[in-house]
């Protein structure tokens, strides 16, 4: 799968968290995932506790804070769509400071917020503690569909050549004077997208060759074997179980 492709989301550590095998750290945080999901909204400590967990694994992984917090603005977007659906939910309403706000949209906001938010920070602290070369070989690991992890692949490797092919096309088009100010450049901007899909298409064709001619049958070689000890999944399994704890005393109570 090629190496040396480190993303931005990655910061390099020598913790027990990043020595850890990818696929325990994928299974750790998808269980994560599912339980916080199967929470009751309601139980608003657990969400608390939940991120006490997601604090400590930080720790353990000498994450700082500021770091982790920069890259949770990807959800932004969900964050925006989930302050408006107190104002647009139909159902009772209630009174607060003065603004009379759906009482379904106010749990729903709430609901979105706090397992999306938790959600998102697992997925963060994943990223920042393996690398996607490792996250790939995880995935092929847990015995993932083999034609997904390659498209993944492909992905990863190819898209700085995609990224760069634009950037080269951006710096002929200014060369030349061109400067997108309104809608009649937009004939201009859809020829280069046009021209873009071409170039990555034939590029894709040039490849697939180059493969097929060494060999390639629809397979990669798993060239790295990536096993874990039994200590090695019961500490990955430390992080679901605690979330799972928290969960039934939250459907308890």
């Amino acid at each position: 799968m090629g190496s040396g492709h480190t993303h931005k989301l990655y910061r390099h550590g020598t913790s027990p968290v990043h020595g850890m095998p990818p696929h325990c750290k994928i299974a750790a945080v998808f269980g994560f995932v599912l339980v916080v999901v199967s929470t009751p909204r309601e139980a608003f400590w657990a969400f608390g506790a939940y991120a006490l967990l997601l604090a400590g694994v930080a720790a353990a992984a000498r994450i700082p804070p500021g770091f982790l917090l920069k890259r949770l603005l990807v959800e932004v977007p969900f964050v925006a769509f989930a302050l408006l659906m107190p104002f647009v939910a139909e159902g009772p309403r209630t009174e607060v400071l003065g603004v009379q706000l759906s009482v379904s949209g106010l749990w729903g906001a709430w609901n979105i917020l706090a397992k999306g938010t938790l959600g998102v920070a697992a997925s963060v602290l994943l990223a920042s503690t393996t690398e996607l070369r490792a996250l790939l070989l995880g995935l092929q690991r847990l015995r993932m569909p083999p034609l997904l992890v390659q498209i993944a692949s492909f992905m990863i490797r190819y898209g700085d050549v995609i990224a760069d092919e634009m950037r080269r096309m951006r710096i002929a088009r200014a060369s030349r004077g061109f400067e997108a100010r309104g809608i009649r450049h937009w004939g201009v901007l859809g020829k280069t997208a046009g021209a873009l899909f071409i170039r990555s298409y034939e590029r894709g064709e040039r490849v697939h060759l180059a493969m097929v001619s060494r060999g390639y049958t629809g397979t990669m070689p798993d060239l790295h074997t990536v096993s874990a000890t039994r200590a090695q999944w019961a500490h990955a399994a430390a992080l679901p179980a605690a979330a799972l704890a928290v969960c039934l005393i939250g459907w308890t109570l």
